[in-house]
């Protein structure tokens, strides 16, 4: 594992960057990446040691499984076996694009590359650099986020070094993430494909294409013992390491809500930070405030949503209080979902603990 990490800025041409960067992975080492939805840590998929060295960077625990990046379509039946032909429909409209698809994996992947299940998450990311960087690595690419496990996702090169310098080899900074969460994840397996994680690919466009499917995600995480199918599903994920709360409701009793709560933290000597739409912060004053976008842009409020986190963690407040007043629709669904895990309490019409 590297000393220092190395830094590639792409500022205009940007072959020697991903040559340098394929070599890495090829020579069993990591590279932080930019995707479209968030920053990854890249390592050879098909190389157990070099897989091992993600788990160590992050602290992430070894029954987590990770996504496998590829960067053609053809590459998937390398990989996995028994494709049903709904699959091919998602991949014909949605790939390259934010959605990953759990198959059968073939004895070519590695037990630590998939936390020991018998399936593997297979997506094409849509980002250039990404493509890129596969294509010269010569192999699929094993990223889960870029991040110390537990903590919000990066979304800049910036937030990858804050996380992770001196525990990877290199990270190349392409700039913001454009999409802002992770993939949407769907497990092809059962007879009825499962949502095991909303993301940026709406649950509406993916029933569009194939039809039903059933909603398998929990908004809270699973249970020690239990198995995570997906990513994201097990452990704390996007979490500040500043308390937070989640205000969720209609618009109104939200803003009546957080003016109490800030109201009640102040009057105990307590910094405040709002992660907040343009409308609620209108009408509360706080220590600092982070606003996501305008609530009808829910696509600005994802892009911004783990950068907000990130801000006001490091803005020395004692406790974060989240907006959870936008739709739940669309990739609307992913930010509630995002919201609900990283929160430590949240108050609907009662609090709920996590």
């Amino acid at each position: 594992m590297s000393s220092k990490t190395r830094i590639f800025k792409i500022e205009t041409g940007y072959d020697d960057i991903i040559k340098k960067a394929g070599a890495i992975i090829r020579e069993g080492g990591t590279v932080a990446f930019p995707t479209e939805t968030v920053y990854g840590l890249g390592a050879d998929a098909l190389n157990p040691d070099a897989v091992r060295r993600i788990f160590e960077a992050k602290a992430r625990p070894p029954d987590n499984p990770l996504i496998v990046h590829i960067s053609s379509k053809e590459q998937l039946h390398d990989l996995v076996r028994d494709i049903p032909e709904r699959a091919f429909d998602l991949v014909d409209v949605f790939w390259p694009g934010p959605l990953t698809m759990i198959f059968k994996r073939k004895e070519i992947v590695p037990d630590v590359t998939t936390g020991g299940l018998d399936t593997v998450a297979v997506r094409m990311p849509d980002n250039p650099i990404a493509l890129l960087l596969i294509e010269e690595a010569g192999t699929p690419i094993a990223a889960p986020s870029a991040n110390r496990s537990g903590m919000p996702s990066p979304t800049t090169a910036q937030h990858v070094i804050a996380d992770l310098d001196g525990r990877i080899d290199a990270v190349i900074d392409g700039g913001p993430a454009k999409i802002g969460v992770e993939s949407t994840v769907v497990d092809m397996t059962s007879e009825i494909p499962v949502i095991l994680r909303p993301g940026g690919m709406g649950i509406a466009e993916i029933r569009d294409v194939i039809g039903e499917v059933t909603i398998g995600y929990p908004d809270k995480s699973l249970e020690r013992g239990e198995v995570a199918r997906s990513p994201g599903m097990k452990y704390t994920h996007y979490s500040p390491e500043t308390r937070m709360v989640l205000v969720a409701g209609s618009i109104s009793t939200v803003v009546d809500r957080i003016r109490e709560f800030v109201s009640d933290y102040h009057g105990r000597g307590m910094r405040v930070g709002l992660l907040v739409t343009e409308e609620t912060a209108e009408h509360i004053i706080a220590d600092e405030i982070f606003i996501l976008g305008r609530r009808d842009d829910i696509a600005l409020v994802a892009s911004n949503l783990f950068a907000g986190l990130r801000y006001l963690d490091g803005r020395c407040v004692d406790v974060i209080i989240a907006d959870g007043s936008m739709r739940d629709d669309g990739i609307g669904a992913a930010v509630q979902n995002r919201l609900r895990k990283a929160a430590d309490e949240e108050f609907t019409n009662r609090w709920m603990k996590r």
